[in-house]
């Protein structure tokens, strides 16, 4: 276990910084993405999406763990894994990404509502980083309705979805169907999403 790392108030940024200079710390890292202590696991998260951000050339290497991660049990180790995928596709020089895409995206049916809202959210890194992918990925977010979620949990994750969608609307290829698609969700349950669609079609209507 790293040091310092099980802190609720430890220096994410320190950590982080460590971390590039010792080139051990990073399989450290991802070791404690599987950690049963909570907020261990949460800050090896943190200082590994900084990571990702900013040096994710560091962590390519660990690819494969990654993807493995996606089919945990455990709920957070698989949002962690989506998460840290979707950063890496910026330096993803081997196309690994194209790789796994239908299983990636497959967790938008997850069990769990959680992994498929933050996987939608993610999208938009995804396409900035591979904007050859655009219109599979927004094919994706626009079939959210034909997930096994309940109506009123696939309304929040459409939310996402048109977060994700106004980050790349202007690469989208067809923007008729997304326009179309956020015009439904005006009606929606859920309020956050309902206030984000009019946000959205406010800017480009």
């Amino acid at each position: 276990m790293l040091t310092g790392l099980s802190n609720k108030d430890a220096d994410i940024e320190a950590a982080a910084a460590k971390a590039l200079e010792d080139d051990t710390m990073p399989a450290g890292l991802l070791d404690g993405l599987s950690s049963r202590e909570e907020p261990y696991r949460y800050n090896c998260f943190k200082v590994l999406m900084l990571i990702s951000r900013e040096h994710g050339e560091l962590l390519y290497q660990m690819w494969d763990r990654l993807v493995e991660q996606l089919g945990s049990d455990n709920t957070y180790w698989r949002i962690s894994a989506l998460q840290l995928i979707a950063n890496l596709t910026g330096v993803d020089t081997e196309h690994r990404f194209e790789k796994i895409f239908d299983r990636y995206f497959a967790l938008l049916d997850d069990k769990s509502v959680i992994p498929a809202a933050q996987l939608a959210a993610a999208s938009g890194r995804i396409v900035r980083a591979k904007p050859q992918l655009e219109a599979r990925i927004t094919a994706k977010l626009l079939s959210i309705d034909g997930t096994h979620h309940q109506p009123g949990r696939k309304d929040l994750i459409k939310g996402y979805a048109i977060e994700a969608l106004d980050e790349y609307y202007e690469q989208v290829e067809d923007k008729s169907k997304v326009l179309d698609f956020v015009r439904r969700q005006l009606d929606g349950s859920s309020p956050k999403t309902r206030k984000l669609a009019r946000e959205f079609l406010r800017k480009r209507e």
